[in-house]
């Protein structure tokens, strides 16, 4: 028993020392530009979409395979049309992608394995619907995706894709017919210009999405400058904050709408706290970060008002780690001269926010425009998205402080 209480001790040792020496943050290098990227649950698969600016060769969604901790591409599966935005149901059963003019849903199993027809569906909102973000509610029953160019959320019963089976060619014969996918859109919602988060509150009532510019028929004030700073060109309203009753947007999607808040220059992301009190947007052309009373928002919205945090330049990605301790914001310098070069995470104390302290402790590096995050089931690494670096970023969270402290 001696003898094994050593190796024991020894063995625990080893794999302390081992720990410590892994990077604490490293990038891998993809075959294209990545968009999104999702982690399944027992952490062993990756999936990240390539957006290749449009369609054509160069699309597809990367499968990487994580063995004891080595991560390595296992293949790449050509799409026709760009990926954006993915989730990942509740099982792991299915990989759901959107594509700029139609949502494609893919068998996990076949991605991981190397079968053939891994996409067995496919619902199209029109040509050119600028589908790029998708989301899926907790009893995975309701589809919902962002259509930048409509300017509406497709609402889709995930149930009937299901009845449909997983017969890929079978599915593709009738993909725009009322037999088909296209029958399961219950219907749109209307939102403002370019929606793209989807955020779901912690109870589930609530779907929140944003809206870059808001639209003329709002009749908000013209207060910014647009992006890109071209001379001549007129100024451009706020962004918003939409709030949707995700219970009535199932039965009458035209009519979920609850409120519309101001959210700064071109709102584009949204992070919700773990308790649900607050909601982080990145304003990525008020180069900040507002955080919302996620209460105010639903109960009393007409003064609802932002704290707003100061960040990098043109702000993307927004994620909240460390059991809502800290936020992080990816920089993406999208408008820069130098937005090829390396860019930052801006490292945010949540508690400080509201108060005379400044929440932001710093920045740490990572790769040119930063554009999405995951963070894995256990909390304990962080997935991010480099576009036009073509690269993963991997961050070990519990050494944060560490690698802002280089």
């Amino acid at each position: 028993m001696k003898a094994l209480r050593i190796a024991l001790a020894a063995l625990a040792a080893f794999a302390s020392v081992a720990d410590a020496q892994k990077p604490a943050d490293y990038e891998i290098n993809l075959p294209g530009p990545p968009f999104g990227v999702v982690v399944s649950r027992d952490q062993q698969w990756i999936f990240v979409s390539l957006a290749n600016g449009g369609n054509g060769p160069g699309a597809g969604i990367t499968v990487l395979r994580n063995k004891d901790g080595r991560i390595e591409i296992a293949r790449t599966i050509p799409m026709k049309s760009s990926p954006a935005g993915m989730v990942l149901t509740s099982n792991d059963d299915m990989l759901i992608v959107a594509a700029n003019d139609s949502v494609v849903f893919f068998d996990t199993r076949r991605l991981e394995t190397g079968e053939s027809s891994p996409a067995f569906q496919w619902v199209s909102d029109g040509p050119n619907a600028g589908s790029i973000y998708v989301n899926v509610s907790a009893d995975d029953k309701t589809l919902f995706v962002s259509d930048e160019v409509l300017q509406t959320i497709t609402v889709i019963d995930l149930e009937r894709i299901r009845s449909l089976g997983r017969d890929s060619t079978a599915n593709w014969h009738r993909v725009n017919t009322k037999y088909g996918a296209f029958s399961a859109i219950i219907g749109r919602i209307p939102v403002g210009i370019a929606p793209i988060a989807l955020t779901f509150s912690k109870d589930q009532r609530w779907l929140f999405t944003t809206s870059e510019i808001s639209p003329p028929a709002w009749k908000w004030p013209r207060l910014l400058e647009p992006e890109g700073r071209q001379p001549g060109r007129e100024k451009v309203p706020e962004g918003a904050v939409i709030v949707i009753d995700a219970a009535k947007a199932k039965i009458h999607p035209k009519d979920s709408v609850r409120a519309r808040i101001p959210a700064g220059g071109s709102p584009v992301r949204l992070a919700l706290s773990p308790d649900g009190s607050r909601l982080f947007v990145t304003a990525r052309n008020s180069n900040a970060l507002l955080a919302f009373d996620t209460a105010e928002l639903i109960n009393d919205p007409d003064r609802a008002r932002p704290m707003k945090i100061p960040v990098g330049s043109s702000p993307v990605p927004v994620v909240v780690v460390e059991n809502g301790k800290l936020a992080l914001v990816g920089n993406s310098n999208r408008f820069s001269p130098d937005a090829t070069k390396k860019a930052t995470l801006t490292v945010l104390d949540t508690s400080r926010i509201g108060t005379e302290r400044n929440p932001v402790l710093g920045q740490i590096p990572c790769g040119a425009f930063p554009r999405e995050f995951h963070v894995t089931e256990d909390g304990q690494t962080l997935y991010l998205t480099n576009f036009r670096s073509r690269t993963l970023q991997v961050i070990a969270i519990s050494r944060l402080m560490e690698i802002l402290e280089k």
